[in-house]
């Protein structure tokens, strides 16, 4: 894998680090792969606060994309940037379609722990380029997450997945998690990617970036709700509070829905 595929072994530490411990997820997918995988993290990579932070940001995207499977059961649910994650699993369907999004490589090695059936796909391409598409047949309507993905992708990146996602379906709910230009500057001193090798990431200031004569912006997220944050004992809420979720990670970090009617 190159180094960008090799962040997705931080977050499934993350997962299988909280669910072992039986807060914030239920993952034991996540927990069997990473025991299998045994991938060498280090640094800041490896940190309990970082595992508790990836395992609070799954659970709020486990959260929205079960509330939008409600609201619009007719949807297909795409995760764009899907690793090894296991949500699929964790959110579940019911008579919906799933597809998981990632390069080919991820794909091959996710293949070696997850089956496709009727109502779950994985699908191999790189997002930049959208050509995995047209392997949807369906264009009505669309549930999508991006975890983890658009710090990797320009703005101009960005934009582009944001116009073929609104030609390809008639309407969208998108949930994406992303960097602000002040964290991109800072990461190439303190971002636990750096352990894997990353060393350029990108940052959007202003949620209207994304916007189009379709897409538009619907509200701002926490990814550090309080009802999960209560999860940890006292001593943990004080220190996770003060890390991640202070004014200074708001300053850095966003979590922004968009929508297509």
């Amino acid at each position: 894998m190159n180094n960008v595929n090799k962040t997705l072994y931080i977050p499934l530490y993350g997962k299988a680090y909280v669910s072992k411990r039986g807060i914030l997820l239920d993952d034991k997918k996540a927990e069997e792969i990473w025991a299998a995988e045994s991938f060498s993290l280090k640094g800041k990579s490896k940190s309990k606060w970082l595992a508790y932070y990836m395992g609070m940001r799954s659970a709020v995207f486990d959260d929205w994309v079960h509330q939008q499977m409600q609201e619009a059961p007719e949807a297909v649910i795409i995760h764009i940037g899907c690793g090894m994650d296991s949500r699929v699993l964790r959110v579940g369907t019911v008579g919906q379609k799933w597809y998981d999004v990632d390069f080919p490589e991820v794909i091959e090695e996710r293949k070696r722990y997850y089956s496709e059936n009727t109502g779950y796909e994985m699908l191999a391409g790189d997002v930049r380029e959208c050509s995995w598409l047209k392997s949807i047949p369906e264009t009505k309507s669309a549930v999508i997450v991006m975890e983890g993905v658009s710090m990797y992708l320009t703005n101009g990146e960005l934009s582009k997945l944001a116009a073929e996602l609104c030609a390809h379906f008639e309407q969208i709910s998108l949930l994406m998690d992303c960097y602000t230009v002040q964290a991109a500057k800072l990461s190439k001193y303190k971002n636990p990617v750096n352990d894997v090798g990353i060393t350029q990431v990108f940052g959007m200031d202003n949620p209207g970036l994304l916007e189009n004569e379709a897409l538009f912006f619907v509200k701002e997220h926490t990814m550090t709700p309080q009802k999960y944050i209560d999860e940890l004992n006292d001593i943990e809420k004080h220190i996770f509070k003060k890390i991640y979720a202070g004014n200074f990670s708001k300053k850095l970090y966003r979590l922004y829905e968009y929508g297509k009617l």
